[in-house]
């Protein structure tokens, strides 16, 4: 089932990716292949912060695509990661990005609740048109 929204929750382990409605949510989860890895050194030049996951960001954005509308939330900097990977690759879907937001750790109707209630207020001011 194809739905207007989605909601896109993402750390550098996981994203997921909720596509909904007022009452039904379909849900997806796409896993890195590099969530295990984790590179903090205290003497090298640069963040020593491993680079992102291309494959795993390609398909987050792969499981948003043929949304309207786009909720990206999450912890740290991978929803920002999300966003710019988006902007570089498919600058029409960068379009549909209404929001980036910081959100911990919630549980999946957390998430959902949370994307509802923005796109609640969010749909009053703009007309849902893909």
């Amino acid at each position: 089932m194809s739905h207007f929204h989605a909601v896109i929750w993402i750390d550098h382990k996981e994203a997921r990716v909720f596509h909904f409605n007022p009452s039904e949510a379909d849900k997806f989860v796409v896993h890195s292949d590099h969530a295990d890895r984790h590179i903090h050194h205290k003497r090298t030049i640069g963040s020593g912060h491993e680079p992102e996951d291309q494959h795993f960001l390609q398909s987050a954005m792969e499981a948003i695509a043929d949304a309207g509308a786009v909720l990206i939330v999450g912890p740290a900097n991978t929803k920002h990661a999300l966003e710019k990977y988006i902007e570089k690759h498919n600058p029409s879907l960068k379009q549909k990005i209404a929001a980036v937001e910081n959100v911990d750790h919630p549980s999946d109707g957390q998430i959902v609740a949370h994307a509802r209630k923005y796109f609640k207020a969010e749909d009053r001011q703009t007309p849902q048109v893909r």
